[in-house]
């Protein structure tokens, strides 16, 4: 009999610019983390609603959901491609207020990465490649039990 695997894979959520942000380069990156990251762990991809930006009764529900996402996830992988207001606030409310390690891929030098996102992102890796095994070296399968 095959023996099925009961503990609760560790969750990842996908922070990263989705407004002002050509779709498809929004959905692309999540599209390889989570094929790739997916096996072992539950991937929350804020982009899975369909919500539309700057419509007022939506905005409350996109950030609370994705606060909620962030709440529930073991670790963020953040794309740091750009400045923006909703991932800097992800990744501050992620590390500064839970305590969650936030691992980062930037196109940035160190010199030129906002202070803020150094200061709050465990780790700021060069490349969504990178980032990812940076997660797969460092985080085990799954959780122990308490």
């Amino acid at each position: 009999m095959k023996k099925i695997n009961r503990e609760p894979r560790q969750k990842i959520y996908l922070g990263g610019p989705i407004m002002d942000e050509h779709k498809g380069r929004a959905r692309a990156w999540r599209t390889i983390a989570a094929r790739t990251l997916g096996r072992r762990f539950l991937i929350l991809d804020p982009m899975r609603r369909n919500f539309k930006d700057r419509e007022v009764d939506s905005s409350n529900e996109i950030v609370e959901f994705d606060l909620q996402d962030i709440r529930d996830a073991d670790l963020l992988l953040v794309n740091y491609n750009k400045p923006s207001i909703g991932t800097a606030m992800e990744v501050f409310y992620a590390s500064h207020d839970l305590g969650k390690f936030v691992v980062a891929f930037s196109p940035f030098s160190f010199k030129n990465c906002n202070p803020w996102m150094v200061r709050y992102c465990t780790k700021i890796l060069p490349s969504l490649d990178d980032a990812i095994r940076y997660i797969q070296t460092h985080f085990p399968q799954s959780k122990s039990p308490v």
